[in-house]
């Protein structure tokens, strides 16, 4: 494994049906962040097998892992369709840092922000 490795937690952030945001609807994962705080690609495709996400929503819980595809990134829950898929929006624009913000379209079609909440080694 490398160093650059880290556990990212995203949290729903404020939409109408959750003013205050929900500490109970979001997402757990690892990627390759290099120290600019973006995903490093290149580390991805050497540890991707060790780039899961664990998608939590109340009591249920779903295990898939992060892709990468063309210059966009996707959590993907079976690798067999990508019906599941839930795609972020541009995500490799983004700085991945406890405070900031990233949207992912979920299941439902729905795009929602999510609120990265921590950053740890992973």
């Amino acid at each position: 494994m490398t160093s650059n490795l880290k556990r990212v937690r995203l949290e729903l952030a404020r939409t109408t049906e959750y003013p205050e945001g929900n500490s109970g609807h979001g997402y757990e994962f690892i990627a390759p962040i290099n120290n600019n705080g973006h995903i490093d690609s290149d580390d991805w495709k050497k540890f991707r097998q060790h780039c899961r996400v664990t998608r939590f929503a109340g009591d249920e819980t779903q295990t898939g892992m992060l892709r990468h595809v063309g210059r966009g990134w996707r959590f993907d829950y079976n690798d067999t369709t990508r019906d599941d898929d839930e795609p972020f929006f541009k995500l490799d624009r983004h700085t991945l840092m406890p405070g900031a913000y990233v949207s992912i379209t979920e299941h439902d079609g729905i795009q929602r922000p999510f609120k990265i909440v921590s950053v740890t080694p992973a």
